[in-house]
């Protein structure tokens, strides 16, 4: 039976670019992973091996670096779209730029005066410490006309060591779990929202406040709702970043319920009240929504690993 080619694409994934902005003594440091990704008239390549409509993808890789220092690095979705246009407009042959980008966080390290005065400033500041939080993720897509901005989160963890039940569930000859009225909730947090800004007509979201801002609500949300049930939490967490953030329209979770189970201090003679917990790190129970606004198609994958 003959063959035909599906969907395909091509580029160069994870280029890590380090920019470093230079304001006098202060230094400011961007650190992220860029994966390109590119698809347009490409049915050549596959049939015969002819390169002809090929931009390679040590360019893409170049691209990076070189737009880096031409743009600079404001935040992962202005310097993604930078990219994204780039590749769409200067290349006839590609229709459509996927951009990739995780950003790794870092914070200034404190320092003594007396190492301050050392090296001759009143205070250092290019000194930083990765932080050990989340990492911030962004998906730029282009097609020549309309954007498609997805960002997020990934592997924030946290935790509530009260205010949390578990109860009233479905029981039958395989259950054992008991029902708790008190239990630690925690979680590593996975989330991926999309902005309804489409159009270069339309006016940009400030993509790092917007970061910031969805990023309070989601923790707010999650330390102040009394939970029931992992799945309230989510529902709450999704909507209070969706009520709070006019630019977001959806916002999808993977949330794993990382259990604390009470340890049984009895035949040691020790009464455990709430106080020792065993972290199981497997199996876990796995939690996934998605919250949109009223009147709004999803349009994240359900599956954020694909993300």
């Amino acid at each position: 039976m003959p063959t035909i080619l599906g969907q395909n694409q091509y580029g160069k994934a994870e280029n890590r670019v380090v920019k470093i902005v230079r304001d006098g003594d202060t230094h400011h440091i961007k650190d992220l992973n860029v994966s390109v990704a590119l698809s347009g008239d490409m049915e050549e390549v596959h049939y015969s091996g002819s390169n002809a409509n090929v931009l390679p993808t040590d360019t893409t890789k170049n691209t990076v670096y070189a737009f880096a220092k031409e743009h600079g690095i404001e935040s992962a979705e202005q310097f993604g779209i930078h990219l994204a246009r780039h590749f769409v407009t200067s290349q006839d042959p590609i229709h459509r730029a996927r951009i990739r980008i995780e950003e790794y966080a870092w914070e200034r390290i404190a320092t003594s005066d007396a190492n301050s005065k050392f090296i001759g400033a009143d205070e250092v500041k290019h000194s930083f410490v990765r932080k050990g939080q989340e990492t911030r993720v962004s998906q730029i897509t282009f097609d020549g006309e309309k954007w498609e901005i997805i960002s997020g989160l990934k592997d924030l963890t946290v935790l509530n060591s009260t205010n949390s039940e578990f109860w009233g569930y479905v029981k039958d000859k395989y259950t054992t779990l008991r029902e708790a009225y008190d239990r630690i909730l925690a979680t590593d947090v996975s989330a991926r929202w999309r902005y309804n800004w489409t159009d270069d007509a339309e006016r940009m979201p400030n993509w790092e406040k917007s970061y910031e801002q969805a990023r309070k609500h989601m923790l707010q949300a999650f330390a102040e709702t009394y939970s029931l049930s992992l799945q309230q939490t989510l529902y709450q967490m999704g909507s209070r970043i969706i009520n709070s953030r006019s630019e977001i329209d959806e916002i999808r979770f993977s949330l794993p319920n990382n259990h604390h189970f009470l340890v049984d201090l009895e035949p040691f003679g020790l009464k455990n009240d709430n106080e020792v917990y065993f972290a199981a790190d497997r199996p876990y129970g796995l939690i996934e929504a998605t919250v949109l606004r009223d009147g709004v198609e999803p349009r994240i994958p359900l599956d954020l690993t694909t993300l």
